[in-house]
């Protein structure tokens, strides 16, 4: 699978494989990397890579993406995949919208996640709802700072394209 990293805002394409039970193939920045890694816990992984051993914990981060613990350094990192990195693009080139901004499901989907709440203040690019739609997450963002108003969704709630979810005022 291709994905996009955001690490501390910089865009990395990493492609990964999955090789065997627990072994992945990483291929970033020219670079090939076979990874063993285990799950210890929900927030950590434990993992050997080039004969060395590490374990790896994260955070879901307020800003979306999660902060990331690996030899004693934190680091933001959120994954995107390229269709969501290039909706994000198009929006920043846009602008923020003046007035209330309205969100709205890009397709028909199931809501899996609401990471906000009614009367909430968020920053733009701030994660705001997961919809599901054809096997991918699409996680919505604010297009501006605000208040989020008049949420309509709730966890599991299957949704149409094009109907409003909330608006940020």
């Amino acid at each position: 699978m291709h994905y996009v990293a955001l690490v501390e805002g910089e865009e990395r394409h990493v492609e990964i494989a999955e090789i065997g039970p627990d072994q992945f193939e990483l291929r970033m920045l020219d670079r090939t990397l076979v990874v063993d890694s285990k799950l210890v816990s929900e927030t950590t992984q434990s993992m050997i890579a080039h004969h060395e051993a590490f374990n790896v914990e994260s955070e879901q981060s307020s800003e979306g993406g999660e902060n990331v613990l690996v030899r004693r350094h934190v680091v933001h990192v959120e994954v995107v995949d390229l269709r969501t990195l290039r909706m994000r693009k198009a929006q920043e080139e846009v602008g923020a919208p003046e007035g209330p901004a309205g969100i709205v499901a890009p397709m028909p989907g199931k809501v899996i996640a609401v990471l906000v709440e009614e009367g909430q203040t968020v920053k733009k690019g701030q994660g705001l709802v997961v919809v599901e739609a054809m096997k991918m997450e699409n996680e919505l963002r604010a297009p501006k700072a605000g208040i989020v108003k008049n949420l309509t969704v709730s966890e599991g709630q299957v949704v149409e394209g094009g109907v409003a979810l909330m608006m940020i005022a």
